[in-house]
């Protein structure tokens, strides 16, 4: 079974494009075959660091956001592969209006792929307010994970009491945490450029990683990875 991922949390700075990385890699480093599509205009973020893997989406048009569909259909005698879908802040109105006029869930479900809705949440009360706006908007549609980005707060109580979240569990939601990597570390993987595999191989870059940045850096991954593996990928 293929999986369709829209990695989202709506506002700024949530994490989002950390999280598509981390599920990136994952994929490719199970061998999984994926597609990424980044929906940032403007920076990129996924297909700056997977490059091979993202392409830019228009969130404008149905036009542009059925290209994520079709990467599920263009394809002959083998499965569909996973995708990945950055969705970049304030893209909800035009993402939601183009899944329910399309009836994608119901397509998605006809083709057997799993369609998980992401929502990558900070610390904050926005957060919380945005997830009951999420399960609002698609009810019973797709899967939900929350991801507690610890990269962006320590102290989720505010979430782990709410009303939003209670909703959420009630539709089958799934709670993981993404812990935090060493700021200074990402710091220097976002200056190169560079994929999480990339970054824990030894480079001749200014930025490189040391031997036991590199160490820290592996030791996240298969914390995520693990997380990974308790979800319908």
């Amino acid at each position: 079974m293929s999986s369709l991922n829209f990695i989202g949390g709506e506002k700024g700075g949530v994490g989002k494009s950390v999280v598509a990385r981390v599920l990136a890699q994952y994929f490719i480093d199970k061998q999984l075959p994926f597609t990424g599509f980044d929906t940032d205009r403007s920076h990129t973020t996924f297909t700056r660091f997977y490059r091979d893997y993202a392409s830019p989406v228009i969130v404008d048009s149905f036009e542009g956001l059925d290209a994520i569909a079709q990467a599920l259909a263009d394809v002959q005698g083998e499965a569909p592969p996973n995708v990945i879908v950055d969705l970049a802040a304030q893209t909800s109105a035009p993402v939601a209006r183009w899944i329910h006029e399309s009836e994608l869930f119901d397509v998605m479900a006809e083709m057997g792929v799993t369609v998980n809705f992401w929502h990558v949440a900070d610390a904050g009360k926005d957060s919380v307010d945005l997830l009951d706006r999420l399960i609002d908007t698609y009810g019973d549609g797709p899967n939900y994970v929350v991801v507690k980005n610890l990269g962006r707060g320590s102290d989720f109580s505010q979430l782990d009491r709410s009303d939003a979240l209670q909703k959420a569990l009630a539709k089958g939601a799934h709670v993981v945490s993404l812990g935090q990597l060493q700021e200074s570390s990402m710091r220097k993987i976002d200056r190169q450029d560079a994929s999480f595999w990339a970054a824990i191989h030894p480079t001749a870059s200014a930025d490189a990683l040391g031997l036991l940045e590199r160490q820290r850096v592996k030791n996240w991954l298969k914390k995520s990875y693990e997380t990974l593996q308790s979800l319908p990928l």
